[in-house]
């Protein structure tokens, strides 16, 4: 009877650890501050609401879309219940992000996860592009996340935590042909990842990369159904990847190992 009895304290005992260290893993994750640029559609709209289902406040941007990225602040606070703010602004323009930190600062005292999301793109010959595209492409893909990095790393650094992730692309890698400025921005997004990360490892920060293959968003939405079929079957996994995915691992980078800094992670159903 008392092993009895002692095997049920102990029990209790050890549930009470799991549930009490859960509820500290929560306190730690909870609450975080999150800036995800290019937040109004696509993966960064989906990266947004995954972390307001975390319970997280969140900074969300776009360049044009003003009232869908105010719809889209109205959606997250009514169904999470969470602090947002929405910007609209030039990503590119240092001077934007500048003024963008300063009301981020004032609201909430800085950044714990940055999620560099915002980029576009241009198809075409390198022959055909001007030095205004190639420009354009280069400030919002690439010029952007020195600025939105370079001032959320002070926070970062002063609470000796904090998370950076980039979206990138698998073109970053291998390389596309027609998409040679697009290419060159998220090959210089890799390599930013991992000098970055070497950098900020002493402070307890960590920067990684997600390598994107196609996902199911709008800017894919060039392709016809049957070229959609056929690069679907190009895919070991037999289908494009969804925004959904793409943030569900955003979430588990900005979460999960400290460890695991400068990787650039691919996912892409085995594509490439």
């Amino acid at each position: 009877m008392e092993n009895k009895i002692f095997h049920t304290q102990d029990l209790c005992l050890r549930t009470n650890l799991r549930c009490a260290k859960n509820s500290a893993r929560m306190e730690i994750f909870m609450n975080r501050t999150v800036l995800v640029t290019g937040a109004s559609r696509g993966i960064g709209r989906a990266i947004a609401s995954a972390f307001a289902a975390e319970g997280d406040r969140l900074i969300i941007t776009c360049s044009r879309s003003e009232q869908e990225l105010l719809n889209f602040k109205k959606e997250l606070e009514e169904t999470f219940h969470t602090e947002v703010l929405a910007s609209v602004g030039d990503i590119s323009s240092f001077e934007y992000v500048e003024q963008l930190f300063e009301q981020i600062t004032e609201r909430f005292g800085g950044v714990d996860v940055l999620i560099n999301n915002a980029g576009i793109s241009y198809i075409g010959l390198l022959t055909d592009m001007s030095i205004d595209d190639w420009n354009r492409i280069v400030s919002t893909n690439l010029t952007s996340i020195f600025s939105t990095s370079r001032l959320a790393i002070p926070h970062m650094v002063h609470e000796k935590k904090g998370k950076i992730i980039n979206i990138s692309s698998v073109w970053g890698i291998a390389g596309a042909s027609c998409e040679v400025a697009y290419s060159a921005c998220k090959g210089g997004i890799n390599s930013f990842t991992k000098a970055l990360a070497k950098e900020l490892a002493p402070s307890n920060i960590q920067v990684n990369a997600i390598a994107c293959g196609v996902i199911d968003t709008q800017m894919n939405a060039c392709f016809s159904e049957e070229e959609r079929a056929e690069l679907a079957d190009e895919i070991p996994a037999g289908r494009f990847g969804t925004p959904e995915e793409t943030a569900h691992l955003a979430v588990q980078l900005a979460t999960g190992n400290e460890y695991l800094t400068g990787q650039i992670i691919t996912l892409d159903g085995g594509w490439l």
